[in-house]
């Protein structure tokens, strides 16, 4: 087992957090508010109403254990690959097929929703809170207080609404962002050349990053309501009824209305993910 693609993934996600939290916590308000009317609309009201920290609400959930679950991503997409390789080639040393990276990647999107979906639905909830900090209003104190009020007000179960959503969104988006990185890199790489430079990483990563969400948005949106659903009345008796009722109240366009900045999000996030990834993998010095 390559427990260093673990440690890797485990650091690239944490960097990752970083530098798209901002993005990540409009793109949650658009999905979950008709308040507001696009993408500037809720960067200046939020700004206006709860300043920076505003956009950084939920943040310590997600930078203490997004690592964890990028860790599993990275880890199982890696040692799967490594499996598929034995299996029909007889060497884990050979050279993988594209369905191989797809594969993996299917694999180690679904694997983190276990550990992912309590993690996501806190951050959501926190995130959509629009009260000041720490306020009589607020109704959640912090990441703690959240988990605890909703396990005793809806269920344990309540930690997992958004799972389904979040596996048909985690799975195909994985298995398409580690293809499109590989496949990029491949091509973009010098004939005889072992390695692909920096910048060709870079370029693959970020590209990667935006073909993994616009697969991945409309189950984002999904998702996303799912796990808001039960902080104020229950509007949705499920997965395939909050699928029909947004359809029926605010059409199929709603689903992407927030591709535009999870695509502006996802080219850094995902630049600085794989070259983290890479450069420790190196540092480790991990055969790739």
């Amino acid at each position: 087992m390559h427990f260093a693609d673990f440690v890797a993934g485990s650091a690239a996600g944490a960097f990752g957090v970083v530098v798209g939290y901002p993005f990540d916590t409009v793109k949650v308000r658009i999905q979950t508010q008709s308040k507001f009317t696009g993408i500037w609309h809720c960067f200046r009201n939020t700004f206006k109403n709860e300043g920076v920290y505003g956009f950084f609400k939920g943040m310590s959930v997600p930078f203490t254990t997004l690592s964890i679950t990028s860790s599993v991503v990275f880890g199982v997409y890696r040692n799967c690959l490594q499996c598929l390789l034995q299996l029909h080639s007889g060497s884990p040393d050979a050279k993988p097929t594209r369905l191989d990276f797809f594969l993996s990647g299917l694999a180690g999107g679904v694997a983190q929703v276990s550990v992912l979906s309590p993690l996501d639905t806190v951050k959501v909830r926190l995130q959509c809170q629009l009260n000041p900090r720490h306020t009589a209003a607020s109704k959640y104190r912090g990441p703690a207080h959240c988990m605890l009020t909703m396990i005793r007000e809806e269920g344990a179960l309540s930690l997992y609404r958004g799972a389904p959503a979040l596996a048909l969104r985690d799975g195909p988006s994985f298995a398409t962002y580690f293809l499109t990185y590989n496949m990029l890199c491949e091509w973009l790489t010098p004939a005889g050349q072992k390695q692909p430079d920096w910048h060709v990483i870079m370029l693959a990563g970020g590209l990667a990053g935006i073909s993994g969400w616009t697969l991945g948005t409309p189950m984002d949106v999904i998702k996303a309501r799912l796990q808001m659903d039960g902080m104020g009345e229950r509007k949705y008796r499920g997965f395939l009824h909050c699928i029909s009722s947004t359809v029926r109240q605010e059409g199929p366009g709603v689903f992407f209305n927030s591709l535009g900045l999870n695509c502006i999000r996802a080219f850094p996030v995902n630049l600085v993910v794989f070259f983290t990834y890479e450069q420790l993998l190196a540092l480790l010095r991990v055969p790739q």
